[in-house]
């Protein structure tokens, strides 16, 4: 099989490539640092996967389109990039934002764009998109990057309605707190926190299983869903609590 995997120079995207890299895969590994990228590489190939990877800025959407124009017959795209600005009480300035907004949602659709139309051909191919559990509740210091994941998670459904007639499964994952460069920023108690390798073995095991939805831990999803269908004046007492 072959698997394009996106920010894969790091965290959740290198722990899938090491983890399909064992069920020798065909892996190309997209990020913007070369000399990661080529590190894991490297570490890769001794496990009999075949490895290329693209050098590539998400905020580039021109540039972007084009080195992933070469890329040919991917049996599953795994849409993992994301960057995050930490949680902060300060309010955001507009070019954080839109930066923000254009790593988490806008390259997707640019790689896409591309991608889509081969499997469409080909009548096959698999999408994952990486969301968070923070899309589904939107505390006030990480407002934006919540509000960026519900907006992929809306656009990844509409991608899954569309293209299930020509063969394209979409998951759309979830995940909670997960060791990585994101949750590094993270100077508080994160619940149900989990270290990469069991988040990724998690990750790719809802792949394997084809879950179209796919939010966990679920002691923690539970808790988000209690949170949410609590009358909005005692959600807002225990936001305020919370923060």
């Amino acid at each position: 099989m072959k698997i394009l995997i996106t920010g894969a120079s790091s965290g959740l995207g290198a722990e899938l490539a090491r983890q399909y890299a064992k069920e020798r895969h065909e892996l190309v590994l997209l990020a913007r640092r070369q000399e990661r990228l080529e590190t894991l590489c490297r570490e890769l190939q001794p496990l009999g996967a075949t490895t290329s990877f693209i050098v590539a800025d998400l905020r580039d959407f021109k540039g972007l389109q084009k080195k992933i124009q070469t890329v040919q017959n991917i049996d599953m795209l795994i849409l993992n990039a994301g960057i995050s600005l930490g949680h902060s009480d300060a309010i955001p300035t507009i070019e954080q934002f839109a930066e923000l907004y254009d790593v988490n949602v806008l390259a997707n659709h640019a790689i896409l764009e591309v991608l889509l139309p081969q499997m469409q051909e080909r009548k096959q191919g698999r999408v994952v998109f990486i969301s968070s559990l923070a899309s589904l509740f939107s505390m006030p210091s990480s407002k934006v990057y919540s509000s960026s994941k519900r907006a992929l998670n809306a656009y990844a459904e509409g991608v899954a309605y569309k293209y299930a007639p020509y063969g394209i499964d979409v998951n759309i994952i979830l995940p909670g707190f997960i060791k990585s460069e994101l949750t590094d920023k993270n100077e508080f108690h994160m619940p149900c926190f989990m270290e990469t390798k069991e988040g990724v073995k998690r990750i790719k095991k809802a792949i394997e299983k084809n879950k179209k939805f796919y939010p966990f831990p679920k002691r923690f999803y539970y808790l988000i869903q209690f949170l949410r269908f609590l009358p909005r004046s005692v959600r807002h007492y225990l936001v305020e609590r919370l923060s």
